[in-house]
């Protein structure tokens, strides 16, 4: 047995072509077939009394048992194949060790970020139908249902109760693990919520696991690799991360906060190599000064769900080192494998959400590449056609701007309970992604905004995330962060505005940033904008439950401001 945990090139080779295989019995399939199953592989964190970083790792073997565990809690208490389950706890392993159990069982679990609103998060239990719920807190979701008692689940526990069973009285299942079909529902994943209440993706068996099977021989994998997963882990972005390194047997650190206050001291702690989150991680990684011991042997950064601004990117690719022998072709150049270790990393940018399945469009950026604002790459191996349509389903021609439309075998099955829904968001035969696109004559895919944050101008439409990209890269010495958003006009229609956080040693007015923003995107050929609001630290700048920026309610709190 190795003292890595990566599972040899044979086995990863095996996991591409095995039918069964898939997101419901993914840990059973590693545990079986790796045989470094006893060395730590996935890590999770906690502080000693001074302060410092403590890691504790745990090997697949490990989380076999955790599983087994929590696995009897549940068949304990009733839970049966199909059925729903309620996980509201931190961030981090806990809701992954939730996840392995109730699939385990054939049960759905229904993750939630525990940061959502105690009000939407009813209302979705309550629209999924959960028949329990284990919570860190149930103090406030006992009060709701004691006032609706007729929308109670069966079970109401604390996670604390699940984690110290004692599990030696319980039998398993006999049919245990649970035997999936392709088609079984193995997660429910709820939207970030940045356009209102969320929605409920279905994470199938073998689509969730579909299109990642190169994964296991093209993502780095050397004895020297370790990953840090800085994404929520109910949502699918961590749900795939955390997949891909238990199949591999990669060494991950599993954090529960994206806040660099959190991030940094455990980055220089387990010094990775590669770092996966959401953009807003690389935000506050790329603002300030930059987190250069925790990044020293970082070479690759992975984004995913929304795209990244440029601005940021450009600041974190020079961190770090790409070592002689990691190119691998889906990350740079064949023809680079063979030369010198190069200063700086490499920013691979992926465009994806729950209902993709994954990251379906990958652009790549290092200290070498020029700017090309937007621009997220062509679609990944999986897609088996992508394009961009208009709304009657007719493929646009190249640079034409229209509706992202992709056919992929990961696409999700569709939202739960909700068939009208699903339905809105297919079109001739594609899955819409909700974005607005283009396309140039290279096949490249340029991301312009989400559709419902177009800015409806009477000049015509107004793509928020363009003249955000000038203001993150342009008026950098000014700006740390930005949001622009579409607010009624006193003419009609809508107009710009940009809601702005200052870098902590800026010295400018409103006015002086709207002068030198609108100077900037002129030259840039974009719309300007109609003001520029600075906001305030503390409330200004409204973040849904997974770092994204609410924009709907940014639109909402400065709906008067051009027309008051």
């Amino acid at each position: 047995m190795s003292d890595s945990p990566i599972a040899p090139l044979a086995v990863r080779e095996q996991f591409m072509t095995e039918p069964g295989l898939g997101a419901g019995n993914f840990l059973e399939y590693a545990v079986r077939h790796n045989p470094n199953r006893a060395v730590p592989v996935v890590y999770s964190h906690t502080t000693d009394h001074r302060g410092a970083v403590v890691l504790r790792g745990h090997s697949l073997q490990d989380l076999a048992t955790l599983r087994d565990r929590y696995a009897k809690w549940y068949h304990a208490n009733g839970v049966r194949p199909g059925e729903p389950v309620g996980i509201v706890v931190a961030e981090g392993l806990e809701p992954l060790l939730h996840y392995l159990a109730l699939t385990a069982l054939g049960a759905i679990p229904a993750a939630i970020n525990d940061a959502m609103r105690p009000d939407v998060m009813i209302r979705y239990l309550n629209h999924v139908g959960v028949v329990g719920i284990v919570a860190d807190d149930t103090t406030r979701l006992a009060t709701a249902y004691r006032a609706d008692p007729q929308r109670r689940p069966r079970f109401l526990a604390l996670a604390a109760e699940v984690a110290a069973f004692d599990a030696d009285s319980v039998a398993l299942p006999e049919a245990y693990p649970y035997q999936h079909q392709p088609d079984d529902v193995c997660a429910l994943i709820h939207s970030s919520g940045t356009t209102g209440t969320p929605k409920s993706t279905t994470l199938s068996h073998r689509s969730f696991w579909d299109g990642k099977q190169d994964r296991m021989t093209r993502f780095p994998a050397e004895p020297y690799d370790r990953l840090m997963s800085l994404m929520p882990h109910t949502h699918a972005g961590g749900l795939s991360y955390f997949l891909t390194a238990v199949l591999i047997g990669l060494p991950t650190v599993v954090m529960g906060d994206w806040r660099r206050a959190a991030v940094e001291p455990v980055m220089e702690a387990f010094q990775p190599t590669m770092l996966a989150s959401f953009p807003r991680t690389f935000v506050e990684l790329a603002t300030g000064e930059l987190p250069v011991k925790g990044a020293a042997k970082v070479h690759s950064w992975f984004n995913t769900g929304d795209s990244a601004h440029f601005g940021h990117i450009r600041r974190l690719v020079t961190l770090g080192e790409r070592p002689a022998g990691l190119i691998k072709p889906w990350l740079l150049p064949k023809e680079a494998a063979d030369e010198a270790a190069l200063p700086g990393s490499q920013f691979v940018d992926g465009l994806g959400s729950s209902e993709m399945g994954m990251a379906l469009f990958g652009g790549l950026w290092t200290p070498e590449t020029p700017r090309n604002d937007r621009c997220v790459g062509k679609p990944q191996p999986a897609v088996r056609h992508a394009t961009v349509l208009d709304d009657d389903g007719a493929e646009l021609p190249v640079g034409t701007v229209g509706l992202l439309a992709v056919q992929a075998p990961s696409i999700t099955p569709g939202y739960w309970k909700n068939d009208r829904l699903t339905d809105s968001f297919r079109l001739n035969g594609y899955w819409l992604t909700g974005d607005v696109a283009r396309v140039d004559a290279d096949g490249n895919f340029y991301h312009l905004d989400r559709t419902v944050d177009v800015i409806d101008t009477l000049a015509g439409p107004v793509y928020s995330l363009g003249l955000e990209e000038v203001l993150l890269a342009d008026c950098a010495d000014v700006v740390l962060d930005c949001s622009v958003v579409g607010v009624p006009a006193p003419e009609g229609g809508q107009r710009p505005i940009a809601v702005v956080q200052l870098q902590a040693d800026a010295d400018s007015t409103a006015e002086a940033l709207l002068e030198k923003a609108n100077k900037e995107l002129t030259a840039a050929g974009l719309p300007p904008l109609a003001a520029v609001l600075i906001a305030d630290p503390a409330a200004g700048f409204p973040l849904g439950p997974t770092g994204k920026v609410l924009k709907r309610e940014l639109r909402t709190r400065h709906a008067t401001l051009l027309t008051a």
